[in-house]
């Protein structure tokens, strides 16, 4: 299990992202816009910069939903693969089902 801290500070960055999405799109399609001015485009990536950090997306850690594991996450499931294997074994996962042969 991984620590409590870890996993509130994670979803402190999910809510940050939500919550500043729009004002980063919005100054990045300005930073890319090649018609508006040198000085203009400046200003939008000092504002962007003045953003907070936790702000940005790729500050967000895949972490399992089970047990808070940072490392070895599927994505398609949410999980680290220690809790999908021990879910899958007890049948909790429908469709999922160790493989013999």
């Amino acid at each position: 299990m991984a620590k409590t801290s870890s996993v509130e500070k994670n979803n402190r960055r999910r809510k940050m992202v939500k919550q500043y999405a729009n004002k980063r799109a919005k100054l990045k399609a300005i930073i890319q816009n090649k018609d508006v001015t040198m000085e203009e485009r400046f200003t939008a990536q000092l504002k962007l910069a003045e953003l907070p950090r936790n702000s940005a997306k790729n500050r967000i850690r895949n972490r399992c939903e089970v047990t808070g594991r940072p490392r070895a996450f599927y994505r398609k499931v949410k999980m680290s693969r220690l809790a999908l294997r021990e879910m899958a074994n007890q049948g909790l996962i429908p469709g999922m089902v160790k493989s013999s042969w």
